[in-house]
């Protein structure tokens, strides 16, 4: 008699495995100076083994200084960098088991695909014949078998980028850096690659952190992701945990979009002078007829800019008292009433949608 299929593991159960994965890189009291400029002021970070991390941030924020700093291509001005449990922080790049996949690829031009993912085997002198298996191996993973023979130039731009990864990833490396790789493709392409990107680090099963400063990319990849700002991390969390309960304003208005009620607006919404964050897919814009469900919030106010989207449409409403809130209204059915600048509404939003930040 054939045996019952194992039950599914819940994802209570996923947790308690990957909090339970080897700690792979640990940073403690990381700072860069550049001159007086403080990059990174002080970090203090963990990424387990297995996880794919995104480390998520605006220009200057201090997320790429970081990476550069576990890839050995900057020297901390102080604190510790440990790689598999050792300490790396003045190991040259070669002698740590890590590689960085850029976003221009720095592919050698004048190489076909095969000789540049079996560049680094042949610096490090691996058999011809081993070296063309796992060459092989390599670009069957990124789905890219039968291109060994073309050349860069050949190739489309998410194709070249799969050529990066396999370069990188033949060397078999126990932390693989991305510094934002998929910056240079378009919209579609990008999109794509991301697909394809949590498929491959799913496969290999190593350590992935990720450099982004695009907040979907970043919650549609990652395992956790750190938040950057001003050299130090915002927050660190799932992206369910970022997203749903930002812990200060500017995580708040950075990883997507929050409408902020602080100061006389939140007193008279809600009684507190303190900051809530309010996101807008939470907010339902109605006539002023409707009803909502009881002890919802409702402002009344004037529909002041309304941005079709395709499947939803952004509606921002002038509010007095509140300032300017947006919505998000999906555009479920073709015949719904639109709205339009000046109409009267009412904004409403469960008491419980709000986020009190810090």
């Amino acid at each position: 008699m054939t045996s019952p299929a194992p039950a599914p593991a819940s994802t209570a159960d996923a947790d308690v495995a990957a909090e339970a994965a080897p700690i792979q890189i640990r940073l403690r009291g990381l700072r860069k100076t550049f001159g007086s400029v403080v990059a990174v002021d002080r970090l203090d970070l963990d990424v387990r083994d297995g996880e794919f991390f995104a480390m998520l941030g605006p220009s200057g924020s201090g997320k790429t200084t970081v990476l550069r700093m576990i890839a050995g291509f900057e020297t901390p001005t102080a604190g510790t960098i440990e790689l598999g449990g050792v300490d790396a922080t003045r190991e040259p790049p070669f002698r740590r088991d890590v590689n960085t996949v850029f976003q221009d690829y720095a592919l050698f031009p004048h190489m076909n695909v095969e000789q540049n993912v079996g560049y680094g085997l042949r610096v490090r002198k691996i058999a011809r014949t081993d070296r063309a298996r796992r060459v092989a191996a390599a670009l069957e993973l990124v789905r890219l078998g039968g291109y060994g023979a073309r050349r860069p130039s050949e190739l489309s731009g998410g194709q070249r980028q799969r050529v990066a990864l396999a370069r990188a990833l033949v060397n078999r490396p126990r932390v693989l850096l991305l510094d934002e790789p998929l910056g240079a493709l378009d919209l579609k392409l990008r999109e794509q690659m991301q697909l394809e990107l949590k498929a491959i680090q799913r496969d290999v099963g190593i350590t992935f952190v990720f450099v982004t400063h695009d907040q979907d990319e970043a919650l549609t990849l990652c395992d956790r992701l750190a938040v950057f700002n001003e050299g130090r991390i915002e927050q660190l969390g799932t992206p369910f945990d970022v997203y749903e309960s930002p812990a200060t304003r500017f995580v708040a208005e950075f990883v997507g979009t929050s409408n902020v009620l602080t100061g006389d607006a939140a007193l008279s919404v809600y009684g507190e002078d303190a900051t809530f964050a309010v996101r807008p897919e939470k907010v339902r814009v109605m006539r002023t007829g409707a009803t909502s469900s009881a002890g919802d919030i409702r402002v009344e106010g004037a529909v002041r800019e309304v941005v079709y989207a395709g499947a939803e449409s952004r509606v921002v409403v002038d509010a007095p008292g509140c300032g300017m809130l947006t919505a998000i209204r999906l555009n479920v059915a073709a015949d719904d009433e639109p709205l339009r600048r000046g109409d009267t509404v009412v904004a409403s939003w469960p008491r419980s949608s709000a986020r009190r930040i810090g």
